[in-house]
C-alpha cells in the first residue's frame, strides 16, 4: 500500500501507529517519517508531529500525526497508556534507567515475586509522583533534563533540583507482574529480548549501560496508567517500598488510547507507505 500522492486527500490527516526503534528519540522517528513524507506529498511546509514522547530506550507504540492530525496530538497524548516494564532491583542510576551509569547499590536477596506482588496494591489508585530529574518536565522554564545534566557534569548531588519537580496527579488502573527472575535472564527479559538489537539510524548520543553481569533480580510488569505517569519514577519508587533500590531495565508501550502494538508499523513499514525511492530515504538525517 502507498499513500495518496496529495495530502489533500486526507483532510483529517494520517496517524501512523509506529513501534518506536531501540535507542532512537521520538524526534529522530518525527525526522524520519517527515523527510519521507515531504518527498512524497511534494509539500514543504508540511507538519508531522507526535502525540506522546517515549524515551529513547522505549520501544513500542508511538503515534505519529501528519497534516491536519496533528491538531489531534493533544487530545491523543491524553489517552491512557500501558506499558510492560523491565525492573530491576538492587542498584539505582540518577536517570532511573539505564542511561546513567549505576550510582548506589542496595541488598535485594529478600525481593522474591511474591514481595513483588504483596507491594504493588499500594500503587493503584490516584496519587502524586514526582517526576524524574532526567526529564522533558520544565523546572522554572528550565528542562529538568537540562538542569540534571548540569548537576550531573558538576558532580552536585540532585536533592534540591528534586525537590524543585512538582509533584503530578496520576491514576494507575491496573499492575500485574508478568514475570519475575532473580537474574536477567529467561522469561524476565523478555522486554529486554525486544530492544536488544539497535537498528541503522539509532542515535549514538545515547549512551546505554550493560548491567546484565551483576545478575540483579529482574521484575516484568504491566502496567495501565494515566498520561503523565512516568514509569522510570514507578521503578524507583517500587524499590524503596521494597526496602531496595530499583531502576528500569527495558520499557515498551504496548497501548496508548485505542492504538496497541500488535497494530503497530515498524518504522520501515511506515516509510514504505510514501512512494519515495529507496536511496532518497538512506540520507543521514539523523544526529
Amino acid at each position: 500500500m502507498v499513500l495518496e500522492r496529495s495530502i489533500d486527500a486526507y483532510p483529517e490527516g494520517i496517524i501512523l501507529p509506529i513501534d518506536k526503534p531501540y535507542r532512537w528519540t521520538s524526534a529522530d522517528v518525527i525526522r524520519k517519517v517527515k523527510y519521507a513524507a515531504i518527498k512524497h506529498f511534494g509539500k514543504k511546509n508540511l507538519k508531522v508531529g507526535h502525540a506522546g514522547t517515549l524515551d529513547p530506550l522505549a520501544t513500542g507504540v508511538l503515534l505519529v500525526c501528519i497534516g491536519a492530525a496533528t491538531r489531534q496530538a493533544e487530545t491523543l497524548q491524553k489517552h491512557d497508556k500501558e506499558y510492560l516494564a523491565g525492573i530491576a532491583f538492587g542498584a539505582t542510576t540518577p536517570s532511573y534507567d539505564r542511561e546513567k551509569e549505576i550510582d548506589r547499590f542496595f541488598p535485594y536477596d529478600h525481593i522474591t515475586a511474591q514481595a513483588v506482588e504483596a507491594v504493588l496494591p499500594r500503587f493503584l489508585g490516584e496519587q502524586e509522583q514526582i517526576a524524574p530529574l532526567f526529564s522533558a518536565k520544565s523546572v522554572d522554564g528550565q528542562r529538568a533534563y537540562e538542569l540534571a545534566r548540569k548537576l550531573y557534569r558538576e558532580h552536585r548531588d540532585n536533592t534540591d533540583a528534586a525537590a524543585q519537580l512538582s509533584r503530578q496527579r496520576i491514576t494507575i488502573h491496573s499492575l500485574r507482574l508478568e514475570a519475575f527472575e532473580p537474574g536477567i535472564s529467561g522469561s524476565a527479559s523478555a522486554v529486554a529480548t525486544s530492544t536488544s538489537a539497535v537498528s541503522a539510524g539509532a542515535s549514538n548520543r545515547i549512551h546505554v549501560t550493560d548491567n546484565s553481569a551483576l545478575g540483579l533480580p529482574v521484575a516484568t510488569i504491566r502496567i495501565a496508567c494515566t498520561k503523565g505517569t512516568y514509569i522510570r519514577a514507578f521503578a524507583r519508587d517500587l524499590g524503596e517500598a521494597l526496602g531496595s533500590g530499583a531502576h528500569l531495565e527495558s520499557l515498551c508501550r504496548t497501548r496508548t488510547g485505542d492504538y496497541t502494538l500488535d497494530k503497530a508499523l515498524s518504522l520501515e513499514q511506515a516509510l514504505a507507505l510514501f512512494d519515495v525511492a529507496p536511496n532518497s530515504l538512506k540520507t543521514n538525517i539523523l544526529p
